[in-house]
């Protein structure tokens, strides 16, 4: 067994802030791909001159962002699951994890596309696409959507490379789709005439590409997954529900935080939500590290949770919070140094001007606390309390939201609702501390645990008393 882990579970051993900062920049290389396809999918698409296509996507986006919170949280269903196998030294058990998940993922993403697409019209008009944009975003939404179970695998196969510690072959099968989509893009759009229809087209080109490059080296190199078993997925469903179904909610409240910071910003005119508009662009290309933190250190986490080295699991959450706190003053420092020329990049005067100098300043800072909650949620996730994450997003982007934001835009106007809403997430970046700290509180010491127990990780429901030694 001790051979087993020695090969694959390359966290239980070496430094903590080097596995966080490697898995963390390599992920975030991933992340930044995928943004720059979707800025440079939403240039080309407004190069045709049309608004209607502009806004027949984001209708779309809007729709498909919620089908494809599912696909995100059955991966971390399979990153907690799989690294926690692998740290207990039962590789056997996380090919079988690796593969339930897979296969339920499959199965939603064939059945869920056809109930949406049944009332697609509906759903649609109900977001507010009405007319020629509605016609255009059930168009593309009909082009993409039947591809979930594509994605589903692809970042099921992601998750289990990460889970294997091998972050590199996870960025390259994100870096390979980008890739192809921004090459595909002006060919199918304007050499061969198919606009909207030819964006849409070289999405799923790309799902296909990043599915292939993900479990390709899952299957091949470490033999992440098994023969598919309905058996095994009926034994598992409990487990994998367990992570999947608060990480889904968990994931569902960014965008109510969003929608709410963006009707306040509103009413006070079109500068200003253009200057949140420049901030939606600058924030993930600016903090894609710390985007990419939970996913990152979750892998650690969990395979030091699974073979039971509980002070590298409070190691590990350390580690995340030192790294998160380094990365953001730095950039912070980069921004502040470049806020002329990225305020004179968008032609940004008055009120857009004001916000870009305050993302460049204290609320870049501030991304520190979104840090905080990251890692705080991935510690939930593998140590068998998820819907930990989905209570303190949730109160994140509501309670932590709404009412600071109102009385901030009350006191100093748009600058008052983005500062009020950072005030809200050092709150509840606090409560998130204070609530992993009582679950390790749960955990036994190293000294405790008895090293001869045959179970080697601790339950589901985060129960951990099985190993340790009676005195």
């Amino acid at each position: 067994m001790s051979a087993q882990r020695g090969s694959s579970a390359v966290f239980l051993e070496g430094g903590l802030m080097r596995h966080v900062t490697r898995m963390s920049l390599t992920a975030s290389i991933g992340l930044m791909a995928i943004f720059a396809v979707d800025f440079v999918d939403m240039a080309f698409i407004a190069m045709l001159g049309n608004d209607a296509l502009a806004a027949a996507v984001g209708y779309a986006a809007s729709l498909l962002f919620f089908t494809n919170s599912i696909n995100v949280g059955l991966s971390i269903a399979a990153g907690s699951l799989v690294a926690r196998e692998i740290g207990a030294g039962r590789a056997d058990q996380a090919r079988q994890y690796a593969t339930s998940v897979a296969t339920l993922g499959v199965v939603i993403g064939v059945v869920l596309p056809i109930v949406v697409l049944w009332n697609v019209d509906a759903l649609l008009s109900w977001l507010g696409a009405e007319g020629e944009v509605l016609r255009l975003a059930v168009r593309y939404v009909w082009f993409i959507l039947p591809t979930m179970w594509v994605m589903a695998l692809a970042m099921a196969g992601m998750a289990v490379l990460r889970a294997f510690g091998d972050a590199k072959r996870s960025m390259m099968a994100t870096l390979y789709g980008g890739v192809v989509n921004a090459v595909l893009d002006p060919i199918l759009i304007f050499a061969v005439g198919l606009g909207l229809d030819g964006a849409a087209i070289a999405s799923v080109i790309a799902r296909v590409v990043m599915m292939i490059f993900a479990l390709r080296p899952a299957v091949r190199v470490h033999r992440g997954f098994a023969k598919p078993s309905v058996v095994h997925v009926k034994e598992d469903f409990h487990a994998v529900r367990a992570i999947a179904v608060p990480a889904v909610l968990t994931n569902v409240a960014t965008p109510v935080g969003n929608a709410i910071i963006v009707r306040e910003i509103a009413q006070f005119g079109t500068d200003a939500v253009a200057g949140m508009a420049v901030i939606g662009r600058l924030m993930p290309v600016a903090f894609s590290v710390i985007f990419a933190l939970s996913g990152a250190i979750g892998p650690i986490i969990g395979q030091n949770f699974g073979a039971w080295k509980t002070d590298r699991v409070r190691g590990a959450y350390r580690a995340g919070l030192q790294f998160t706190v380094v990365y953001v003053l730095l950039m912070s420092a980069v921004l502040f140094l470049l806020r002329v020329p990225i305020a004179d990049l968008f032609v940004a005067q008055g009120e857009t001007r004001t916000l870009i100098y305050l993302f460049c300043g204290p609320l870049a800072l501030a991304s520190v606390f979104n840090g905080i909650i990251f890692v705080s949620n991935a510690s939930f996730n593998n140590l068998g309390y998820p819907i930990y994450s989905t209570w303190v997003n949730w109160g994140r982007h509501t309670l932590g939201t709404w009412p600071f934001a109102v009385l901030g835009g009350q006191v100093a106007g748009a600058s008052g609702v983005l500062l009020g809403q950072a005030a809200g997430g050092m709150i509840f970046a606090l409560v998130s501390w204070i609530m992993v700290q009582r679950v390790f509180g749960k955990l036994p010491k190293p000294d405790d645990i008895d090293p001869h127990h045959p179970n080697l990780s601790g339950s589901i429901d985060g129960s951990f008393g099985a190993r340790v030694k009676n005195r």
